[in-house]
């Protein structure tokens, strides 16, 4: 069985570097872009489709892509694949906290005690999720989000770079956190919201 990364864009990249910093060698990229056919990475070759992957037996790696949405329906669509649970050796993830298959701590990124975290999650460079939080499936912590002590991130909420939660907070399955936003209180399902606190976005009418 070989190790292969789903996606090849940027995110990819640093998923990449974080398998070989463990130790694990990746057999190939699949990617729909066509001018990423052939690709070489870090000496890691883009091989094929998504189409190609699918028509493989199951195999074992990571979905590189950052979108929570597109990552979901990638791991339902290769659904009997071996997905890693990966964590760079410069983060720090305690004993008794638990990671989901598929999910990637990168580098510099912190996960304290009792902390619990679904499947597929993306906590990405630099942030932080504190004690006894609980971080569901198909989250993305961008770059410097910090989640204090027994917060809830929902199924497939994505907060944005330097975003900010205060403990025991909830954010809504889907919603978005804008970048450097502040939440104070707890966010609905399926909204964004923004700003220094973070509130819900008002979606402008529009005309005719």
């Amino acid at each position: 069985m070989g190790v292969y990364i789903i996606g090849a864009g940027g995110h990819a990249k640093v998923v990449l570097s974080t398998l070989l910093d463990a130790g694990i060698r990746v057999d190939g990229f699949f990617d729909d872009d066509p001018g990423k056919q052939g690709l070489v990475l870090f000496g890691v070759r883009v091989i094929g489709t998504i189409a190609d992957a699918k028509a493989m037996s199951p195999q074992a790696g990571v979905i590189g892509i950052g979108d929570n949405r597109l990552r979901k329906r990638l791991a339902q669509e290769l659904a009997g694949w071996e997905w890693l649970c990966v964590v760079h050796s410069r983060a720090y993830v305690h004993p008794s906290a638990t990671l989901g298959p598929g999910t990637v701590i990168f580098a510099g990124a912190v996960v304290q005690p009792c902390a619990r975290l679904g499947s597929h999650v993306i906590v990405n460079t630099g942030a932080t999720v504190d004690h006894d939080c609980v971080v569901e499936d198909f989250v993305h912590l961008a770059p410097g989000v910090h989640l204090a002590g027994s917060v809830v991130v929902e199924e497939g909420a994505f907060l944005g770079i330097g975003s900010v939660v205060v403990p025991g907070i909830r954010v809504g399955s889907w919603t978005v956190v804008g970048a450097g936003g502040v939440v104070i209180r707890d966010l609905p399902p399926s909204i964004t919201a923004a700003g220094v606190p973070a509130r819900p976005l008002l979606s402008s009418g529009g005309c005719g």
